[in-house]
């Protein structure tokens, strides 16, 4: 069916993260090829956590009237056509709001998110993990509520990294005290805005919990997928030292407290995890 750009406009009202310049630039040099390739198209959408999910945000909207939802960015892309995906990229209207310092800013965001989101399907593949591609697409969206918390607190990066940097907490414990909210419970709603499937939305709520959910017995009956799939987040996190990126520091305290437990649930042991971290980093995929 026909949809307006009027109404890609209305659908994309809200929160949206800011894309990545380069992925724009190469998806309108692919719009200008002779024969543009949609599928060249949507794998550059991938790699960006803003374009992903205002993509499934627009196929998912009630203008499109589907009896399932979509969760995947290849078929997202495909159902919309070229023409379409160009006119999400213009209706999200970014280009003249990002100043240098804020791409500086954001770069962080985009590298973790990249790096994260295909070590997941990897290490999902490695361990047999029956959805590699909602890993993938659990490691691109883990964080998209740091970008809204960072365009509302101009101390947001400095209290992130005080959470990587906190030795006995969570992660989201000084945004809790500070914020009153954390970039887990809005990447939650930000994940549901966007039509993203119960399993993903939750462990994306939960993705800073490992060590109660590893460790604490009261999590001993925790549903087994949400949790085989936090564990290959978390080990994807420890592989691409998202501590380094994101927290400015050399010591992934989440991973210490977690590791043993996270390990034995998915029946690796340490030994195997390093072979399987210089195996993925002999690949290239950890920048």
């Amino acid at each position: 069916m026909t949809i307006s750009t009027a109404q890609i406009q209305h659908v994309l009202q809200g929160v949206t993260i800011p894309p990545q310049p380069q992925v724009l630039v190469d998806i309108h040099m692919e719009q200008v090829m002779p024969t543009p390739d949609i599928h060249r198209v949507a794998d550059l959408i991938s790699h960006d956590a803003g374009l992903s999910g205002s993509v499934l945000k627009v196929v998912n909207s009630k203008y499109f009237e589907r009896s399932n939802e979509i969760h995947s960015i290849t078929q997202a892309c495909r159902l919309l056509g070229l023409d379409r995906i160009i006119h999400i990229i213009n209706g999200l209207s970014i280009k003249g709001e990002m100043t240098d310092e804020t791409v500086v800013q954001m770069t962080k965001f985009w590298d973790s998110a990249t790096d994260v989101a295909l070590c997941s399907a990897l290490i999902a593949k490695r361990i047999g993990f029956f959805n590699p591609e909602i890993a993938y697409n659990l490691g691109l969206f883990r964080d998209c509520g740091i970008p809204l918390l960072m365009q509302k607190h101009a101390d947001y990066l400095q209290t992130l990294e005080k959470g990587y940097q906190n030795e006995t907490g969570r992660v989201i414990d000084i945004e809790n005290t500070v914020y009153r909210t954390n970039h887990a419970v809005v990447g939650y709603y930000i994940a549901r805005s966007w039509h993203c499937p119960p399993l993903l939305c939750e462990t994306i709520a939960e993705h800073h919990n490992a060590s109660r959910i590893f460790n604490d017995s009261v999590f001993e009956n925790y549903e087994p997928t949400k949790k085989t799939l936090l564990a290959v987040l978390k080990m994807a996190e420890r592989v691409t030292e998202v501590h380094k990126t994101l927290g400015n520091t050399d010591v992934s305290h989440e991973w210490q407290q977690s590791s043993e437990a996270l390990l034995n649930y998915v029946g690796l042991s340490s030994c195997d995890f390093e072979v399987l971290t210089d195996q993925i980093k002999e690949m290239g995929i950890c920048l």
